[in-house]
């Protein structure tokens, strides 16, 4: 007869990794993984769990998950979740635990730090940095004592796992999440990771040569509100279009950034960064589009039809005049 299941249920970006990791450092186990890449948020729908059963939900948002999760609660399976994106009604139930934060300083790799009292603290670090939280990662390493040279590569891996998340399909992705995680979990120095791990060392070429192509490219719209760029509908693009949000937000930090991204059958895949200045008004943006939505500071679309590329880039100009 089997016993009870472990089930890591996770987004496949930086935050996403870097929370599960710091996790089961501190509580090591043998679990099932559920991800996929980093739009693919609807992942308890793929969890089948009941009595006895232990689910841990990270970095996805309770607001889309809901019913998945009402269902595997009602089964009798023991869920807790951690997550930094508006969640909607969070359900009160005796098999739940959640640990939420919307604030937009911080991360759900820095909620995980929270829980387990720094533990882990440099995964954490390494998170918020991917999550473009630059001034949170810096404070919550100030206990480290890290170099410039230390926390520039913990920028690095940050980005470098965040930037394998971005894709339409896993095809599009160096690694599926799920195997990234495999290659990070028996490092519990980040630092060791960055110096001797192959996958480091494919993601980081793999930035940089996308990110060369993105940067070519001149914006489609700048005003003194926020820029809009289109990306072809190439892999390249896919993979570095939110990190390149994420760098534009940082190079220009009074405006606002979409990236539109073509789809391959038309449409567009959005990227969405408030100015860092106020870190306000993505979700409120992304969320009049049906495929839409996200945290005030990073929202994105999953599908923009063509038709309305337009009333986009209106509302785009409006909330972020």
């Amino acid at each position: 007869m089997n016993g009870p299941r472990i089930i890591d249920v996770f987004n496949g970006d930086a935050d996403g990794i870097c929370a599960l990791h710091q996790l089961r450092l501190a509580d090591p186990a043998d679990s099932q993984l559920v991800t996929g890449p980093k739009r693919d948020i609807g992942l308890l729908k793929r969890v089948e769990a009941g009595a006895g059963d232990r689910v841990t939900v990270l970095d996805v948002a309770l607001s889309k998950n809901r019913e998945a999760l009402d269902r595997l609660l009602a089964a009798g399976a023991q869920v807790r979740y951690f997550d930094h994106h508006q969640p909607g009604d969070i359900p009160e139930h005796p098999n739940f635990e959640a640990h939420i934060d919307t604030d937009a300083a911080v991360c759900t790799s820095l909620l995980v730090n929270r829980h387990l009292q720094g533990r882990h603290l440099p995964w954490a670090v390494a998170a918020a940095f991917g999550d473009n939280l630059a001034d949170s990662a810096r404070a919550a390493a100030a206990p480290l004592g890290l170099s410039d040279a230390q926390l520039a590569a913990l920028q690095s891996l940050g980005e470098c796992l965040n930037y394998n998340g971005y894709g339409e399909t896993l095809d599009d992705l160096f690694f599926d999440p799920a195997e990234l995680y495999r290659q990070v979990r028996p490092y519990a120095d980040p630092f060791a990771f960055i110096a001797e791990a192959p996958a480091y060392r494919t993601l980081q070429s793999g930035y940089m040569e996308d990110m060369a192509r993105a940067v070519a490219l001149a914006a489609a719209e700048n005003r003194p509100g926020g820029r809009v760029f289109v990306l072809p509908a190439e892999k390249w693009a896919r993979r570095i279009s939110g990190v390149f949000g994420n760098r534009l937000a940082v190079e220009s930090p009074q405006q606002a950034h979409a990236v539109l991204t073509a789809k391959p059958g038309g449409g567009y895949v959005v990227s969405v960064r408030a100015p860092l200045a106020t870190r306000s008004g993505a979700d409120v943006l992304c969320s009049q589009f049906d495929t839409g939505g996200g945290r005030k500071a990073a929202a994105g679309i999953n599908h923009l039809p063509d038709a309305e590329f337009g009333r986009f880039l209106a509302l785009f100009y409006q909330i972020f005049a």
